[in-house]
């Protein structure tokens, strides 16, 4: 299922297939293209979502919930144009058509072909997507109609697709519930009465002293000789150590070889009935999720047991429709790769190197501060291509001070996307 990729100029022509993190339609901005999974933990989802946050999507911090039937939370990140108070667009979408347990649709908006994807109430963890090919967003949809038994199936009417229909999207979004991105960190719940309750008792404690020391306190007798007060010898704290980012980086190597090793066997279960979605993998390990659509839970989980896998976890969603699982990928050491370029030549030589295999490359500036407050910059890179990690990993650890920070394959087009950073000096 998955061939050892040659590195060849017609790999590198197909382009990246997301694109802005938010469409408008009519007057109204929403966020698309969110991560979504299942919400265990309807009691705590903060919990849930604030562990997923770090463990699923690194540097997550937005999110919200989708109610209903099958509850769900979408993470996101701020960094990557996502804003606290926007809508939710696939939230929306799915609840204007909340009649419907099942449907697959396609909408042409401002920044191209918005692709929803909405199974037994569960908005797939690939089915909110901004497509700018056109043709990439017909495949997408036209995959998906493979499977069975969809309530709705909406399509642009110039595709001339049978069995679907065209509608209005902005129509269809006024009738939805609006849902807003809200922060991950964010004081909510037990926590923020608990600060209210602390600053009322500091408050009082503040009014009662001045009250005893000021209004009650007894008139002062004048003092004869003043004392003079001992002089203070400030004890100089000594500094922590420089938390230098890329004295601490996991191994590439290993994460691009691990990744690529367990990637490949989540991808040989055979799952009669079940579909699987994209696989994504970090440092933390490598997890997918398979949506029902002819089976049986007997099914799946003999699959998974003949796997010879040893899973982290496995988790089936309230209405057994959705399971999620994820493999552990072991220890990654840890490696001091000092970077040898500033930022300007790192960002000139990354992009002469994908321009020299015909090869897009998205590359964004970044900086993180450490605990002395000091500035380290560096380069994110975002790239889709149909080579496997084994071919990038020669290329990409050419580079000092490289981190992988996640990995994701599509099973059914057979695309790798991969993400990380690049410190420079």
């Amino acid at each position: 299922m998955l061939e050892d990729a040659k590195l060849l100029d017609q790999d590198y022509e197909s382009n990246t297939t997301r694109v802005s993190p938010h469409i408008t339609i009519g007057d109204v901005t929403y966020a698309t293209g969110l991560f979504w999974q299942p919400l265990q933990n309807t009691d705590d989802p903060v919990s849930e979502v604030s562990d997923a946050s770090s463990g699923i999507l690194e540097g997550a911090d937005l999110f919200c919930i989708k109610q209903g039937k099958a509850p769900q939370f979408g993470i996101c990140a701020s960094s990557q144009g996502y804003k606290t108070g926007q809508f939710a667009g696939a939230v929306t979408l799915s609840t204007a058509l909340g009649n419907l347990s099942s449907f697959v649709a396609v909408f042409k908006v401002d920044k191209g072909w918005w692709y929803v994807c909405v199974r037994n109430d569960i908005i797939l963890s690939d089915g909110d997507i901004v497509f700018l090919n056109e043709k990439e967003a017909k495949d997408q949809f036209v995959s998906m109609l493979a499977v069975p038994d969809w309530g709705r199936k909406i399509a642009p009417k110039e595709w001339g697709i049978d069995g679907t229909e065209d509608v209005d999207v902005a129509s269809l979004m006024s009738k939805g519930v609006r849902v807003k991105l809200q922060k991950i960190k964010a004081l909510r719940g037990t926590k923020l009465y608990m600060v209210i309750a602390i600053s009322s008792i500091v408050a009082l404690w503040l009014i009662s002293a001045v009250i005893n020391n000021i209004l009650l306190a007894p008139p002062k007798r004048p003092m004869i000789q003043p004392i003079q007060p001992k002089a203070i010898v400030k004890k100089e704290v000594p500094l922590p150590p420089e938390d230098i980012p890329w004295e601490k980086l996991k191994d590439p190597v290993s994460i691009l070889e691990r990744c690529y090793n367990n990637i490949a066997a989540l991808a040989q279960i055979s799952t009669p009935g079940w579909v699987m979605s994209e696989i994504t993998c970090n440092a933390g390990g490598a997890s997918t999720s398979w949506i029902r659509s002819t089976g049986r839970i007997l099914y799946v989980n003999d699959a998974m047991e003949k796997s010879g896998l040893n899973f982290a976890s496995k988790s089936f969603d309230a209405e057994g429709n959705v399971l999620a699982a994820s493999v552990s990928i072991g220890d990654i050491s840890v490696r001091n790769d000092k970077p040898n370029r500033n930022i300007n030549d790192l960002r000139n030589t990354l992009n002469d190197f994908f321009q020299a295999i015909n090869h897009d490359v998205a590359l964004m500036d970044g900086e993180y501060t450490s605990n002395r407050k000091n500035i380290y910059r560096f380069i994110k890179f975002k790239f889709s291509s149909v080579n496997n990690p084994m071919v990038w990993k020669d290329l990409l650890t050419k580079f000092s001070g490289l981190e992988i920070s996640m990995i994701k394959y599509n099973n059914n087009g057979n695309l790798w996307d991969y993400e990380g950073v690049i410190y420079a000096l």
